[in-house]
């Protein structure tokens, strides 16, 4: 509907100091400061080009942030696994020393220099792997297992701290919702998802104390559930606005972000949380899935990898909305 302001616009006001809460296109003059401003947002965020990968691949682990990032593991073609690791300084990546044992694997950190990897599978042969690796900054050191083996698992957290929910066991095809926390030292299994699911979105760099899984496969269509993570239990909380497979997100439990994916072909689709509701905003340049996705929150982050008809090495990095007061100048 047009609103009178759509119409005539908005006046400009003479005020005494800048408003607190001006809405985008609203312009006023300050008696005060003798200045004449204005307000603009772009609303809905943008998709910009990063640097891109040595060797292009999918299904790999991830830690740190959108411009100190590690990536590692993963699948360079449908049938062959590498253990490659490289390093993200904000414009390009470097090789560094390589995972103990090469895998499609999950993984997670909240720094670069200090990550986990966790779980994870091959494809030729079919194999699950209980496997976890810790990195230092400068090599990885196999530490306990994980309880229950599984693939395309929900990770987020720390070397000290840090949850892995879901997953599918791959020989079988089997969607489970087994869920385990990490001390830093060992495993132990807590309360499962509500919904056995594998492949979704997940986030809460606070480890395994809150967390958020979305969509992902139950058992191989997409769903757009949504559960949260208190430190004890899931609950399901509001539903992504579409139903997708193979995305992959980042952020914290009330601020995340979930890109990429499958609707029934390759996706851009991008989605933020606010911690009540999904948002649809700007999609991807490029529809893919089974990338990674590091963020620390719905307004920043990277998503790195993946594959189309092809394996992936680019990056795309993504930056929120931006509000901005401007200053006017006559000549």
């Amino acid at each position: 509907m047009t609103t009178y302001k759509d119409i005539r616009g908005t006046h400009i006001k003479t005020v005494t100091s800048d408003p607190p809460a001006p809405v985008n296109g609203q312009m006023w003059y300050n008696s005060t400061t003798r200045i004449m401003k204005g307000f603009t947002e772009n609303p809905v965020g943008a998709w910009a080009t990063g640097g891109s990968l040595n060797t292009a691949r999918n299904h790999l682990g991830s830690a740190g942030t959108k411009s100190l990032a590690l990536v590692f593991g993963g699948a360079t073609d449908p049938s062959t696994e590498t253990n490659k690791t490289e390093q993200y300084n904000g414009s390009a990546f470097s090789e560094v020393s390589d995972l103990n044992t090469a895998r499609r694997t999950n993984g997670t950190g909240a720094t670069y220099t200090a990550a986990i990897a966790i779980g994870g599978y091959n494809s030729n042969p079919d194999i699950t792997y209980n496997q976890t690796e810790t990195w230092n900054g400068s090599s990885w050191t196999e530490v306990n297992d994980l309880n229950t083996g599984r693939g395309d698992a929900h990770c987020n957290g720390t070397t000290t701290s840090a949850l892995d929910s879901g997953g599918d066991t791959i020989s079988t095809g089997t969607k489970v919702a087994t869920c385990e926390s990490w001390n830093g030292t060992s495993w132990t299994e807590v309360a499962d998802l509500n919904q056995a699911r594998a492949s979704g979105a997940n986030a809460g760099n606070s480890g395994n104390t809150v967390g958020l899984v979305s969509g992902g496969r139950d058992p191989s269509a997409a769903v757009a559930l949504n559960e949260s993570w208190n430190g004890s239990a899931w609950t399901e909380v509001g539903d992504m606005n579409t139903a997708i497979r193979n995305n992959r997100g980042g952020g914290a439990y009330n601020s995340a972000i979930s890109a990429g994916g499958n609707t029934g072909g390759y996706a851009a689709d991008t989605e933020t949380w606010n911690g009540t509701a999904w948002t649809d905003v700007t999609g991807l340049s490029t529809a893919r899935q089974n990338g990674v996705m590091r963020a620390a929150s719905s307004g920043s982050g990277i998503y790195i990898g993946g594959a189309t008809a092809t394996f992936q090495s680019a990056s795309e990095e993504w930056t929120a909305p931006v509000q901005t007061t401007v200053t006017f100048t006559a000549s």
